[in-house]
């Protein structure tokens, strides 16, 4: 199988996340660096990633976590932030499942499975994201329907999103807002194009997986009806 396959099932990342890790020289195959995503590999084949073998996922593992603000998305910082990793069992190597800004509150899910991850975060399969998102004032009519048709928001992209639901609370609304992509800071962007002034922004379901009643900073493993309803969306899709 391909090398970045391979990793990928190892539940390092997703097969693009890979693609990007093994170019930047962190993959050793029989002791020499590869810099190949689409090198053959076999499990006869010694595997090291930032210096330790790797090896193909047995045992699924799937946590959410309540992300607080200024806690990074990622598996390692070089600047010494801290990431989702530190509020997660560190026994099983696990990988984000998409990101959340710094500044973003709520559900990430991490997984060691590889499959999974590339499913969900993989934008041909348009899995919904729903957020609340403080703001000042309302969402206008009109705005309503540029976020449904989708506005530009910078470095040739577009924004697209879904307003489900918003209430009025002293001068400002609470909207509950779905996604089917999840760009870069996505509805951040579409609130400065617009011009809303955004306080806060937490997200409370990806997919069929919701939060519940976790507290900021706590996680969890999934239920077996909740792994029932990821596979029959895999299924489904």
């Amino acid at each position: 199988m391909r090398l970045n396959k391979y990793l990928a099932q190892c539940g390092v990342a997703s097969r693009r996340g890979a693609d990007d890790l093994i170019q930047r020289g962190t993959t050793l195959v029989n002791g020499t660096m590869v810099l190949d995503p689409a090198m053959s590999v076999s499990d006869s084949d010694e595997i090291k990633y930032d210096g330790q073998i790797v090896k193909p996922v047995k045992q699924r593992v799937i946590y959410i976590l309540n992300k607080p603000k200024n806690v990074i998305t990622t598996v390692k910082d070089t600047h010494g932030r801290r990431t989702v990793m530190e509020y997660v069992p560190s026994g099983v190597r696990l990988a984000p499942v998409g990101r959340l800004d710094k500044d973003t509150t709520g559900l990430i899910m991490l997984t060691n499975d590889g499959k999974l991850l590339q499913f969900l975060t993989h934008p041909k399969n348009r899995i919904p994201r729903e957020y609340i998102v403080e703001i000042d004032g309302i969402i206008t009519p009109p705005q309503i329907t540029k976020l449904k048709k989708g506005l530009y928001i910078g470095d040739g992209e577009y924004g697209r999103a879904e307003i489900v639901s918003q209430r009025k609370v002293k001068g400002r609304s609470k909207v509950l807002l779905r996604l089917h992509q999840g760009k870069k800071r996505e509805i951040r962007r579409m609130c400065y194009h617009l011009g809303i002034n955004l306080h806060h922004l937490k997200r409370i379901k990806f997919g069929p997986i919701t939060m519940s009643n976790l507290k900021i900073g706590e996680f969890r493993g999934l239920t077996e009806q909740e792994l029932k309803d990821l596979d029959a969306l895999i299924k489904k899709r």
